[in-house]
């Protein structure tokens, strides 16, 4: 193992055990029933984790009532030039965002790669930079998730973006059911 791969082992080691460790955030890198954690063993390029949600608003504020709660799995990819390049963060949860491509993959400034935007969409201030981590990661994107304005301007997901423009009641449905859903599945 190299000395770089080592000291992003390394690095990558210390923010899981944090995550795991911080009660009530939000999210989850610990191991119960849904079993987040790592995806193998003593392998800390890949984790899953589980945005939870009890009792706070968040995904367009539609889906957490009093008793109604989501439970969103995803993947956290790190790559090995870590922390100068973003992970991937993929919803393995079926997800009905504009902001998330079909695939689960999220879209958020945070994840691009750091520099200038080709399309002039974002700053490079917004994009990543190595003093992100996995928790920054996560609250981010739990923020995208409570927007009640998502980005409609460069949507990674067009048909999704299209449905809150012109049938936002639409919208609104899908998001409880997948919510519902979610949260079905993880007390089976």
């Amino acid at each position: 193992m190299s000395k770089s791969s080592a000291s992003t082992t390394m690095l990558l080691a210390r923010q899981f055990e944090a995550l795991r460790k911080q009660p009530d955030s939000g999210f989850s890198a610990d191991s119960f029933d849904m079993k987040p954690g790592l995806f193998e063993e003593d392998n800390y390029y890949e984790w899953k984790v589980l945005i939870i949600g009890r009792d706070i608003h968040f995904f367009a504020k539609l889906i957490i009532l009093s008793s109604e709660g989501g439970f969103l799995e995803a993947r956290l990819s790190f790559p090995p030039e870590f922390p100068l390049l973003p992970p991937k963060m993929q919803f393995i949860t079926e997800m009905h965002h504009p902001n998330i491509y079909k695939d689960g993959t999220v879209c958020i400034s945070i994840l691009h790669a750091p520099g200038e935007d080709q399309y002039g969409y974002e700053d490079a201030g917004e994009r990543w930079m190595p003093v992100h981590t996995a928790e920054s990661i996560l609250v981010s994107v739990i923020s995208l998730l409570s927007s009640d304005t998502p980005n409609l301007d460069s949507p990674a997901n067009v048909d999704v973006a299209k449905q809150i423009r012109t049938n936002p009641a639409a919208y609104k449905k899908e998001v409880r059911r997948l919510v519902r859903k979610s949260a079905e599945k993880a007390f089976e």
